[in-house]
């Protein structure tokens, strides 16, 4: 499969679906964003992701370097060093899916108040009877 529009993320045998679900996954696009600002160390890299733990950022760093979006740089120093950046491809996702979370976090403001009207609007009644 060569060709780019041979892969359908809609059918459930693609492979595409599971390198989409890597990328927009809770802590994928988080990590790939900050990635997209250089190199860190897996430390600094947790601490820039905030509330993702030990096991989850190296789960998907694993899963994000077989998809070839992030390189593992292994340096053999005493203590070990390892880096972690985005190949060339990881660039090519980051840069849209930033594109994704700047327009989000510009609209949040109509997010919020989206919220607050339906929550306003389904908000349960209390007191009433059957």
């Amino acid at each position: 499969m060569s060709d780019a529009l041979a892969y359908d993320v809609f059918a459930k045998t693609c492979p595409s679906r599971g390198t989409l679900e890597h990328v927009t996954g809770r802590w994928g696009g988080l990590i790939l964003g900050a990635l997209h600002e250089g190199t860190f160390r897996f430390n600094e890299l947790r601490r820039r992701v905030d509330g993702v733990s030990e096991k989850m950022l190296s789960q998907t760093l694993h899963a994000l370097e077989r998809d070839g979006l992030v390189h593992r740089d292994a340096q053999p120093t005493n203590p070990p060093r390892v880096d972690y950046r985005l190949t060339p491809l990881g660039h090519e996702v980051a840069g849209q899916l930033l594109g994704l979370i700047r327009l989000v976090e510009g609209r949040m403001d109509r997010v919020l108040a989206a919220r607050e009207a339906y929550d306003a609007e389904h908000e349960p009644v209390t007191g009433r009877t059957a």
